[in-house]
């Protein structure tokens, strides 16, 4: 066992010799282990401070590199929201309150009339893949303009239909044309099931979260703030790309598709309690990871990453003005690990998966 484990741990390394090539050059050697990788993601990066926080059984794992960032922090989730709204309407599904099936007319009758767009044809299962072709009302607002629900459809329904693109991941899209089986990422697809989450139950997205999985699971850092534009405390500093200051934010500029406040914590025991099979049914819970519709990049509010070692993780990341964030986690929820730059993004594509390969693939 040892000389397999041995053997399985080449790959990782040369893997991780790849990916840092030529940063490890200047930072000097990685030995393979996330916290040899976590101070690259500020001197490569380019974020002002990082972190992560792993979690196993009852173990936990807090590292952190640069300045101004803590455990305790609260801060934005972005796009880690879809993870929530998609485990409330699956949810729903398995009280026989909705059907994946239904169509958006059926819920939102008249909503849906655009170009190329109709609510008829269109399943909350293909919102909840991406495969709506519904566009991206963030590509006109940018993500800093506050908006209701009705203005995001109605912005999405002046564009021109998604085209496959970019995964909401670090996976491969479809290249096919734009149909309800190509995937292409898109907030608005997320803005509906969560006006659908209302109409089916009475109470706003927000409370229906908060009811059905914030509390049970003892989530005590989550929120969804509405229209406040502060961070809870503790906080620190958010930087946006341009070096301005981001931690005000209005989070109507996401809603449904990215308003969560939460923090590291919360985060790791959110996706062990989901992947270990406590908010879903085991039906919803193999729905949720199934992603053939999506070409294998996207499930639902949820997406895998195969690393390059073979090991497949699950998990989201989440992109808002002077936050960003990615979780991920072994398809039974043990390990799982989440990092975070409080700025928009890490500068360096490579280190994302070369974090995640140092977590989760074997080593000597």
């Amino acid at each position: 066992m040892p000389a397999l484990r041995a053997l399985l741990s080449i790959p990782v390394a040369l893997a991780l010799a790849l990916l840092l090539a030529p940063t490890a050059v200047r930072a000097g050697p990685a030995s393979g282990a996330p916290e040899a990788v976590l101070p690259l993601l500020v001197t490569e990066g380019r974020a002002p401070a990082a972190a992560l926080l792993s979690r196993e059984m009852n173990r936990s794992r807090y590292r952190a590199a640069g300045r101004g960032i803590a455990r305790a922090d609260h801060f934005r989730a972005g796009s880690i929201t879809k993870t929530f709204v998609a485990t409330v309407v699956l949810q729903l599904a398995a009280e026989h309150r909705l059907s994946l099936s239904d169509t958006v007319e059926r819920h939102l009758p008249g909503l849906l009339r655009g170009q190329g767009t109709d609510g008829r044809h269109t399943t909350l299962r293909a919102l909840l893949t991406h495969t709506s072709g519904l566009a991206d009302f963030t590509r006109v607002t940018h993500g800093v303009v506050p908006l209701t629900p009705l203005q995001a459809v109605d912005i999405a329904l002046a564009l021109p239909p998604a085209r496959p693109g970019p995964c909401p991941c670090s996976c491969s899209c479809s290249s096919s044309s734009s149909s309800s089986s190509s995937s292409s990422s898109s907030s608005t697809n997320y803005v509906l099931p969560g006006m659908v989450v209302r109409q089916v139950t009475g109470r706003s997205y927000a409370t229906e979260v908060r009811r059905r999985i914030i509390a049970p699971l003892g989530l005590a850092g989550t929120s969804f703030p509405g229209s406040r534009s502060s961070l809870p405390p503790p906080h620190g500093r958010a930087h946006a790309a341009d070096g301005s200051d981001a931690t005000e934010l209005d989070p109507r500029v996401a809603g449904a598709a990215g308003e969560l406040v939460t923090t590291l914590d919360d985060r790791d025991r959110f996706y062990a309690a989901l992947l270990g099979g406590k908010p879903l049914p085991p039906r919803r819970l193999r729905e949720m990871l199934h992603v053939h519709a999506a070409h294998g990049s996207y499930g639902m509010g949820i997406f895998p990453a195969k690393l390059p070692c073979g090991i497949t993780v699950w998990g989201h990341n989440g992109r808002m003005s002077g936050s960003y964030v990615r979780t991920a986690a072994t398809v039974d929820g043990r390990p799982v690990l989440t990092s975070r730059v409080n700025t928009d993004a890490i500068a360096d594509p490579r280190l994302e998966p070369a974090l995640l390969a140092a977590e989760f693939c074997p080593r000597i």
